[in-house]
């Protein structure tokens, strides 16, 4: 695969950067070390950096020629508060803290790209570097644009990539429209009145009524979503009661909700409040339903992913460019910077025959570093057609 030589000449360097980062997790809003390691490195480069936004994010800026033209590049950096069980000798030196979805080698591939596209200055424009904190949860993208992260950075349109354990090495997924859910919580509390478990008939049996409640909801996508549309309701939580023998005075029951569509979102949240606040009058107790959104589905628009698209299958070949595969019901926050700026979200294969293949969120999973050329080596190539000096 032509990967770019320049890029592939300091292949090793980025390796270490992104085993440096990987033993050395931070969650999100506390990727103060990672931030200060990202910033060092662009300022060395001779790239303008801005800290601070969204507390931990940093923005770089590289101009090139007289163009008026930009575009984005983000990169995440958070990592997930789980063990890490690789046994590697670049494993998570922070108990209770590891890289398990490969944000240490997206921050990487980002920064590998600015290295190149700073020595080469082979374009005319802005490439703005968008290295996010808070991706884990913490929709660090909503708040790095809600301090004003596209009024002060202006760009024409942003791009960005996950590793794929689902796909070879030097593969890639550029697909238009929804390629990710929407990902919404609920906490569903059961007011009760507890008692002995010899006399049931003094008291509301919050359990029974939880558990009524968890089976009408399961029954929700197979009777009440189209089966040609998709959502996948998950209640991974059921907390009730202290003793064998004692009848609780609550119970709480709390999972995930992730829908494509945003009419079968709205009805997701109809019909779980309906049914809990329903079966809970049924029963003369009370049940709160609380129904909390969070990000939004992720949706590639049409023309930026053909450009995507084009630039990827100079890197990898056409032939490893994949432009059909079907939605994965995972959540990305970057859906939120696609909200505001035409964009798209790419998927880079990294299952290589002994390495790479290991699922995200695994504690024995670890990103394969010899994607990182090939990723840094598609940022530049988009960033020199983009905004081509031609």
């Amino acid at each position: 695969m032509p990967v770019n030589n320049s890029i592939a000449s300091f292949a090793e360097e980025m390796t270490e950067w992104r085993r440096d980062i990987h033993a050395h997790p931070e969650l999100l809003f506390e990727e103060h070390r990672t931030a200060e390691v990202v910033a060092k490195k662009l300022e060395e480069w001779g790239i303008e950096v801005h800290r601070g936004i969204a507390g931990t994010g940093v923005v770089g800026v590289l101009r090139s020629g007289n163009s008026g033209r930009s575009i984005g590049l983000r990169a995440d950096m958070d990592a997930l508060p789980m063990p890490e069980e690789t046994g590697l000798p670049h494993a998570s030196t922070v108990p209770g803290k590891m890289h398990a979805c490969g944000h240490d080698g997206h921050t990487t591939m980002l920064l590998g790209a600015a290295k190149y596209l700073a020595e080469t200055k082979n374009f005319d424009g802005t490439v703005h570097f968008l290295f996010q904190p808070a991706e884990e949860g913490g929709a660090g993208a909503k708040v790095m644009i809600e301090e004003g992260l596209f009024d002060r950075f202006p760009c024409d349109s942003v791009y960005g990539v996950h590793n794929d354990p689902g796909l070879k090495l030097g593969e890639t997924s550029v697909v238009a429209g929804p390629i990710l859910a929407a990902s919404d919580r609920v906490n569903i509390i059961v007011k009760g009145r507890g008692g002995h478990a010899a006399r049931p008939h003094m008291s509301l049996d919050p359990i029974l009524i939880g558990a009524q409640i968890v089976v009408a909801i399961q029954g929700i996508v197979a009777r009440r979503v189209d089966p040609l549309d998709s959502a996948v309701i998950s209640l991974c939580q059921f907390h009730s009661g202290t003793a064998s023998n004692v009848i609780p005075d609550t119970a709480t029951i709390n999972g995930t909700i992730r829908t494509l569509r945003p009419e079968t979102r709205d009805e997701m949240e109809r019909l779980i409040t309906q049914i809990g606040q329903n079966i809970g009058a049924m029963h003369d107790a009370e049940v709160v339903v609380e129904y909390k959104r969070g990000y939004p589905p992720t949706v590639n628009h049409e023309a930026e992913t053909e450009r995507a698209a084009l630039a990827a299958a100079k890197v990898m070949g056409a032939d490893k460019v994949i432009r059909k595969r079907p939605p994965a019901m995972g959540a990305e926050d970057f859906s939120y910077m696609l909200i505001e700026r035409p964009g798209c979200f790419l998927k880079l294969g990294q299952a290589g025959a002994d390495k790479g293949g290991v699922p995200v969120h695994n504690t024995k999973y670890d990103f394969n570093d010899d994607l990182l050329p090939i990723g840094a080596s598609f940022f530049a190539t988009l960033v020199e057609q983009e905004l081509s000096r031609g």
